[in-house]
Parts: C-alpha cells; structure tokens; sequence
C-alpha cells in the first residue's frame, strides 16, 4: 500500500517517517556513493528541514546502522539451492560474493563504517545453516565457515579495490609483461592476462567447501573404525 505525502504551506513535505527516510538514504547511496550520505543532503533530498531528518533517525552513525539493518535483512531473503550438502553450502558462499558486487555502495559503507559484520552477518547464518545439515557442528563448522569467509574476503579485496587508484605500469599485468622472472615464458604470459576473478572464485571457494564438507556428506567417505581381529 502506497502512503501518501503532502505538502504543507511551507512547501515543505510531511507526513514522513524514520522509514521513508531510510529508504531514500539507501537510493542516495546507491545512486552517488556512501560520500553523498549527509544529513543536510538527505535533508534536501525529501524537501524538509535538516533537524526533520535528525528528529527521525537520530545521528548519522544511527542512519548508517538502520540502512545495513535493513539491507541485511533483504539479503537474508535469497534462496539457496542445490540437491547436495556440499551444493548447498556453495550456493550460501555465493550469496555472500554476490551481495558485496550486487551493492557495491552499500558494501563501502558498511566498510568505512565498521558495519560490516552487521551487513554480512544473515548471510553467515544462513552459511552455518547450511554446515550445519551438512554434519559439521562445534568447531569443525566454525572452521569450515571461517575458511569459506576468509577465501571470499580474499576474493573481494580484488573484485572491489579501485585499480584506477593504481598507475598501470605497478598493476600485475604490467609487471609481468616486463618480468624477466626464471619461469615459464606461458607461465609469464598467463600472468600477465587480467585474471578471470568469477572463475577462480568458483574453483577455489567449491575447494574449500568440498574439503570441508564432501567427506561429511558422503558416509562412503566417513574414516572407519579399525575393526579388532
């Protein structure tokens, strides 16, 4: 149901709430970036005054908590998939890579605002839900979800930096196309091509999760006890 916003004599809008304006904080975000989140701004944005939107949503540190809240919450909501333990797991870990590129602006925030844990954590829920079906519990799941978290966080670092923060002769490819390192000249070619990130996601994250949960899931796999003679 769509509420309706009026305009009082003052040309200023009413009828808002700690809602509305956080909605409009996260289309400003997406839209021009975490910089652009001011409250005299966000203030401009909805046509009222700035003391409106702090008597709304308090400071701007307890905007920033409501809009990762909120976007948590809705990453919480994708589906998993999958017909094995081992396929389930992965399909939770690919939620985790897909949200950070999905919502790059919101992933920054969370960043420079330390909210990270809380923008990741439903996501890492439903991670150890998942190892969890899959038979690891205790620490065998907590090392299993903190190696899939790592590898990801790994991933991530390369996917989200700003390479155009970086002169091109110091970016990899360039210092490998000038290497004259004791290697294989295909090897040195190969290195020297842009990395093909989604692949080697797959690859790597689909090893760190079959080594942690395929042994798990399949009995057949399961260490035997020695049978006495």
């Amino acid at each position: 149901m769509t509420r309706t916003v009026t305009t009082g004599g003052t040309g200023r809008r009413v009828g808002l709430d700690r809602a509305d304006m956080v909605a409009t904080a996260i289309s400003l975000v997406e839209r021009e970036g975490p910089a652009a989140l001011t409250m005299r701004r966000l203030a401009a944005e909805l046509d009222v005054a700035t003391p409106t939107v702090y008597w709304h949503v308090g400071s701007r540190d307890e905007l920033v908590t409501e809009i990762i809240r909120h976007q948590s919450e809705r990453l919480a909501t994708r589906p998993i998939v999958g017909t094995t333990p081992a396929d389930r797991v992965m399909s939770a870990a690919r939620h985790v890579w897909d949200s950070a590129l999905d919502n790059r602006a919101i992933t920054s925030l969370a960043h420079q605002t330390g909210t990270t844990s809380l923008l990741e954590h439903p996501l890492e829920v439903a991670l150890a839900r998942e190892l969890d079906a899959a038979g690891l519990t205790g620490a065998a799941a907590a090392d299993a979800l903190r190696a899939i978290l790592a590898t990801i966080g790994g991933f991530l670092i390369l996917a989200l930096r700003d390479e155009s923060a970086i002169p091109e002769n110091r970016r990899g490819p360039a210092l490998w196309t000038a290497s004259d390192a004791p290697v294989a000249p295909a090897t040195i070619h190969a290195l020297a091509a842009p990395p093909d990130l989604p692949h080697l996601f797959e690859s790597t994250v689909r090893a760190v999760v079959d080594h942690h949960v395929s042994s798990r899931a399949d009995p057949a796999k399961e260490p035997q006890c020695p049978t006495s003679r």
